[in-house]
């Protein structure tokens, strides 16, 4: 076993993804690897734990994430740090993302149909007007050729496609943007307290959930996002909404798991449905809101690669998995073993913590060859930013088909981009965030 009290603070310690993953050193977790013991010391902005084994081989987080019935998401959730309170745990529980079988195979099971290939091919004309709409704008109002490709470009793609999707008033959208900052970017001072969205210009629900919105405390510090009362604007939105649907459904994902549901005698409580609201509007914006940006930087890094996608756009379609594996925005998930077993060759306690580093499968050298080069031609990408298993990622096609569109309308009507100044990268030990990228373009004459 390997153990080191210090030497490893840097896979937990938020601060140092401000200034960039350090691949480095996860390449020589990699050869001790495939599985490697962390201590958890408590930091500035880490309260510490009872440590975790770290899976960083491919190979090794597969057969993490294949096996629910020995790799728990239930036991004590699927982030890093346990629950605080044996209420937050029960809380956590019932998310569909810290479920195992049957209970998330009865919720994934009548959810899977709206993110089907056939569901998101009839979404296409809407996203790709969503991202012209978003172009358009930034043109007009940007005369001087520059803006911050994250705030202006990035960030409200994936709040108009969740809006459609989801039903929500369009209106609304900006509340999605700050629950999430606020749900993802805790660790962070500059999202930690998000308020973007403009009470005045939402709907009435909008304007009821927004007074419920929590308050620091006298140290400035937010409520925990995943105790029951961290996000009460949100719990209450859903509920709002809920009722809404219930009342008047309409073609989108919350009518029809509302009311698909009831049918068949499986009543979704209303425990169940607000954590679920959770998990679509904080996984559903967050994780795509860096990959796109994340996909920008290694175009702006490999400008070659930009005027090859420029005159060859067939090749787009790779390009955005490769992205998603070059940046992977999701870099880790957690379990916790079930019973006594063996990993790697490593003994693993039941009720370990097990956790899954996909920023370093994603960089395995025996499954990515020269993982650090972004190859448009790359062989085989099986990348983990999406998950693997039971847990794969449902709206994994979603986010592809909004990269496409995005990527799509910037290489056709964007002769050149290039960075202004240096990216900000948010304090997560837990979603690769881009917090600024400012960027110069020139349009196509």
């Amino acid at each position: 076993m390997i153990k080191n009290k210090t030497k490893f603070e840097f896979v937990y310690d938020p601060t140092v993804y401000e200034k960039g993953v350090p691949f480095s050193s996860f390449a020589e977790l990699r050869e001790k690897g495939p599985i490697i013991w962390i201590e958890e010391k408590p930091l500035d902005y880490w309260p510490g734990g009872d440590g975790f084994w770290l899976a960083v081989h491919h190979e090794t987080c597969l057969e993490v994430l294949k096996n629910p019935n020995i790799f728990s998401s239930q036991l004590q959730g699927t982030q890093l740090r346990n629950p605080t309170t044996k209420e937050d745990l029960s809380f956590v529980q019932k998310m569909m993302l810290n479920m195992d079988p049957p209970d998330h195979t009865r919720l994934r099971r009548h959810l899977i149909s709206a993110f089907t290939s056939k569901a998101i091919r009839t979404l296409e004309t809407q996203i790709a007007h969503h991202a012209k709409c978003i172009l358009d704008d930034v043109i007009e109002k940007n005369l001087s050729g520059e803006c911050d490709f994250v705030k202006d470009i990035a960030s409200d793609l994936p709040l108009r496609c969740l809006a459609d999707i989801f039903g929500i008033p369009f209106e609304d959208r900006y509340l999605m943007y700050d629950w999430a900052n606020r749900a993802i970017g805790y660790q962070d001072p500059d999202y930690a307290q998000s308020a973007s969205f403009d009470p005045t210009s939402g709907t009435e629900m909008a304007r009821e959930a927004f007074k419920r919105r929590p308050k620091p405390n006298d140290q400035g510090i937010m409520p925990d996002p995943r105790s029951r009362h961290g996000m009460d604007d949100l719990y209450y939105y859903a509920h709002l909404l809920a009722s809404y649907k219930r009342e008047k459904p309409s073609d989108d994902v919350i009518s029809t798991l509302l009311t698909q549901l009831d049918d068949e005698g499986e009543k979704l409580d209303i425990a169940e449905f607000e954590t679920m609201f959770w998990l679509f509007m904080v996984a559903g914006n967050e994780t795509l809101r860096n990959g796109i940006p994340g996909g920008m930087i290694a175009l702006l890094q490999n400008p070659d690669i930009w005027k090859k996608l420029q005159s060859q756009p067939d090749l787009l379609p790779g390009a955005i998995t490769e992205m998603l594996r070059w940046w992977t925005p999701v870099m880790n998930f957690r379990r916790t073993a079930k019973i006594d077993t063996k990993l790697g060759g490593e003994n693993i306690s039941a009720n370990e913590k097990v956790v899954t580093s996909f920023i370093s499968a994603n960089y395995d050298e025996k499954a990515f060859p020269s993982p650090h080069i972004f190859d448009l031609n790359r062989k085989s990408n099986n990348h983990l930013s999406f998950g693997y298993g039971p847990h794969f990622c449902m709206g994994a096609q979603l986010a592809e088909a909004q990269m496409r569109a995005i990527f799509s309308e910037l290489l056709e009507r964007f002769d050149s981009i290039e960075m202004t100044n240096e990216p900000r990268f948010l304090r997560s030990n837990f979603q690769r965030g881009v917090k600024s990228l400012p960027i110069r373009w020139q349009l196509k004459t």
